[in-house]
């Protein structure tokens, strides 16, 4: 029985989709009046009824531990894979433009990503994945997740940046100020699900100016004076509060918002001039590898940087034959090459590469040889996903298609099936040290929440070829 055969008898026997979260689990009937019979206790009974356990790992693994942070790039609307990072040359179909050129044994669409190409020994790219779903929104939260949205706990679920900030936290010193994840051109992230506030994505869009409101029009003097009186008055219900996790919550964020006011650091990294946006393409999306690139490098507490760069849903001229000021792979393309060429050249300049993992992918891939009737392509599963970065194996390509590009003929890794997001999932957090088969007990619905699902089954794991 191959690892497909394997992984298709477990997912048969286990659904993905579970219960909906609304279907809770709950004390039973017999069970609620134990507690209750405990009179003044009973509450307290309750809450240790619900804690139940402590952090666990599933399993006994060794992360590869190579990355002290990450960029995770979002290619929302999913991009052709078979136009772009698993060319294949269709005739009478494939633009002469896209001067399809042989690079170290990987046939690259030279023509619309030339500086990505230049990189391709720095990267790593992954053939042998398939999406769950073919609906953006849900394939996009799956993506961010690592699990289904729709299944128990998918309604709670943190972002992996979450995930990432929560178990970097005691790494952090007292003068690092940035917010640990930063979402960047990222309005639709998913958030921090039931983690608390302080791992939620800081969403911003960049701007030359930098961040906004972290100055104050009555001055500095009078800001840190009002900001003293606030406290003198309300810190009772701030800290500790009797109203609970929301309103200390909030406080977090009044302290964290407070320490980028009248921040030097904060406005050099934020903030950036017009010739470096240009060199990065002169694009919000530019700007924000720009930015990506300037808080890591401030060394400020930002481990999780999410970027989005959307409209790569090319149902109908895909090629601009038409319209050539619609989103289509010669508009699109160029915006993704120079930010992320510029991102990558800058981070090893910077000698940060070997230190930064970049992850690129959509949400699923397109249709595959001929173009619709309407010069475009639509949802397909297979997908390819690239890495760079953080000590993997640059030049290398793991997996393969067939000659259409539809299906995977070879899964190219020790697991022997196909590739899913929950694998990508696990092997970010394997390259920044943490177990992926972490499971937390301090979920709402006390079933213990796994980062990667089905850990103690050891169905999902890192593609650790990238590395050797």
């Amino acid at each position: 029985m191959t690892g497909q055969d394997k992984f298709n008898k477990f997912v048969n026997r286990y659904p993905h989709p579970h219960q909906t979260f609304f279907n809770r689990p709950h004390i039973s009937r017999r069970g609620f009046f134990e507690i209750a019979g405990a009179g003044v206790a009973g509450s307290f009974l309750t809450a240790q009824a619900a804690k139940g356990c402590s952090v666990q790992v599933a399993q006994t693994v060794t992360p590869q531990n190579k990355a002290k942070n990450v960029i995770f790039i979002l290619l929302a609307g999913a991009p052709s894979h078979t136009d772009m990072f698993d060319l294949k040359v269709v005739n009478g179909t494939t633009p002469a433009a896209f001067n399809p050129t042989m690079v170290n044994g990987t046939n690259w669409p030279m023509g619309i990503l030339p500086k990505l190409g230049s990189h391709l020994g720095n990267m790593a790219i992954v053939r042998s994945m398939n999406a769950w779903a073919l609906v953006h929104s849900l394939a996009q939260e799956w993506t961010q997740i690592g699990r289904n949205p729709a299944a128990a706990l998918g309604n709670i679920a943190p972002n992996i940046g979450s995930v990432v900030a929560i178990e970097t936290a005691a790494q952090r010193t007292k003068s690092q100020v940035f917010p640990s994840f930063l979402a960047l051109n990222s309005a639709t992230s998913v958030g921090n699900g039931y983690l608390p506030a302080s791992y939620a994505p800081f969403r911003i869009v960049p701007s030359t100016a930098g961040l906004p409101n972290t100055t104050n029009s009555l001055g500095q003097t009078r800001f840190a004076d009002l900001w003293s009186r606030m406290h003198t008055l309300d810190n009772p219900l701030r800290i500790q509060s009797p109203l609970g996790t929301p309103v200390q919550d909030y406080n977090e964020f009044y302290n964290s918002a407070n320490q980028l006011m009248y921040n030097p650091v904060v406005q050099q990294a934020f903030s950036y001039t017009a010739a470096d946006s240009t060199r990065y393409g002169g694009t919000s999306f530019g700007n924000a590898c720009l930015v990506a690139k300037q808080a890591l490098a401030a060394n400020q507490g930002t481990r999780f940087i999410q970027i989005t760069l959307g409209s790569w849903d090319m149902h109908q001229d895909i090629y601009g034959t038409a319209n050539a000021r619609g989103n289509n792979l010669f508009t699109m393309c160029p915006t993704l090459d120079n930010g992320v060429g510029a991102l990558l050249s800058d981070l090893e300049t910077a000698g940060m590469l070997k230190d930064t993992l970049v992850v690129m992918a959509g949400e699923f891939g397109r249709t595959v040889g001929a173009v619709t009737s309407a010069g475009g392509r639509d949802h397909h599963v297979q997908q390819s996903i690239v890495f760079a970065g953080a000590g993997i194996t640059g030049g290398k390509v793991i997996g393969q298609t067939n000659a259409t590009g539809a299906t995977t003929i070879d899964y190219g890794w020790s697991r022997q099936r196909l590739i899913k997001p929950e694998d990508v999932e696990a092997t970010i957090y394997s390259a920044m040290g943490i177990n992926w088969t972490t499971i937390r007990c301090d979920d709402p619905l006390q079933r213990g929440f796994e980062y990667v699902p089905f850990s103690d089954q050891n169905l999902y794991g890192p593609i650790d070829e990238l590395w050797t």
